[in-house]
């Protein structure tokens, strides 16, 4: 049974009044969950020839009651729109919302999954759209604490193709536009791959382009904001959030209090490539932030408790590559194949775009 905390309250208070919180649109639905095959085998009996018996895997990751895809394009979860509300400036590089919706608990999604969105309307052949994933950002609990909930942080798509024609994405303006009281079909729940891990005592590293920061939200509001009688995360969370201006910066406010709440337990970089640059008069993207404590990353990368979470822009893994690759090599290690390790052990989980 969860409860949640005065701090939560709050800060769900001023949310539900003024600003709400973060999410991100993963164009196709691919949320893998990698496994590997766990070789102890039962002794044979010598009077019969047994087939040997493979363990189950045991997950390192909270997989306890997870549920993927009750709801279908054809049978979608209707939900009720509460909340709407744009999280970057006016004068930010596009427009980021973030959304609330009503579920009344019955689409039972865990922190690190996603769900679908069909726009309404047909598309040019007359057609249903086509559903679009949606990184969660809200915590099991929801925004609201009580588990009715689900949120979303979408960035609204407007391109100029090479006609020179505006184009606007269909389901991120939907969504966009939305109005309190208007309905939302969801799909879903689906995905493993970012599910978090069960240790509490973990360090988690979480790695965010823009709206990839969505699944991470979800993490920190359990990790900080709300309270279990079964979880107390006493571990070091260790946020990096690349974005290109200062005014698009998402959830400012809410990490600021989790840092302030846990500042032994939460460390939070950001990256603004557009203001900011390093040393070498480089722009400062996600890996460029990261390189300037890549020393006690790769350390940190070392342990066996140690889990990298990656979402957002797909170019963010061959920047950090490249940063991984001279530190592992220095003691004779190959950085892929120790990343393809990492990955088998679910302490490399990637969800990009």
């Amino acid at each position: 049974m969860a409860a949640v905390t005065a701090a939560a309250v709050s800060l769900r208070a001023a949310t539900a009044a003024s600003t709400p919180s973060s999410a991100h649109p993963v164009s196709a639905p691919q949320h893998s969950h990698c496994s590997f095959p766990c070789a102890a085998r039962t002794a044979v009996s010598t009077d019969a020839a047994a087939a040997p018996v493979k363990e189950k895997k045991v997950s390192k990751k909270q997989e306890e009651g997870v549920v993927t895809n009750k709801f279908r394009p054809k049978e979608p979860y209707v939900g009720k729109c509460l909340l709407n509300t744009k999280i970057t400036a006016d004068d930010a590089p596009g427009e980021t919302w973030h959304m609330v919706f009503s579920t009344d608990g019955e689409v039972p999604y865990k922190k690190g999954q996603s769900i679908g969105v069909v726009a309404d309307g047909q598309d040019k052949n007359g057609k249903p759209h086509k559903l679009r994933l949606y990184s969660i950002a809200s915590s099991a609990l929801g925004d609201f604490g009580d588990a009715k909930t689900v949120s979303l942080c979408v960035k609204r798509l407007v391109y100029t193709n090479d006609a020179g024609e505006v184009v606007k994405g269909v389901c991120s303006n939907f969504l966009c536009d939305l109005k309190p009281g208007a309905d939302v079909n969801i799909t879903g729940p689906v995905g493993k791959e970012m599910l978090m891990p069960k240790d509490p005592n973990a360090t988690i590293i979480m790695l965010a382009t823009g709206t990839g920061i969505a699944p991470f939200r979800s993490f920190l509001w359990k990790m900080f904001f709300e309270k279990y009688e079964d979880y107390k995360f006493n571990g070091l969370a260790w946020l990096f959030l690349g974005v290109p201006t200062s005014s698009s910066l998402l959830y400012p406010e809410e990490f600021g209090k989790m840092k302030a709440k846990a500042p032994d337990n939460f460390r939070v970089d950001y990256a603004i490539s557009r203001e900011e640059t390093n040393a070498a008069g480089e722009k400062m993207h996600i890996q460029t932030r990261m390189a300037e404590y890549k020393d006690e990353l790769w350390e940190l990368l070392k342990k066996d408790n140690t889990y990298v979470y990656m979402c957002g822009l797909k170019g963010m893994e061959k920047g950090i590559d490249e940063i991984m690759i001279p530190l592992a090599s220095k003691e004779g290690i190959d950085w892929i194949d120790y990343r393809k390790q990492l990955k088998k052990s679910e302490q490399w989980n990637v969800e990009v775009y």
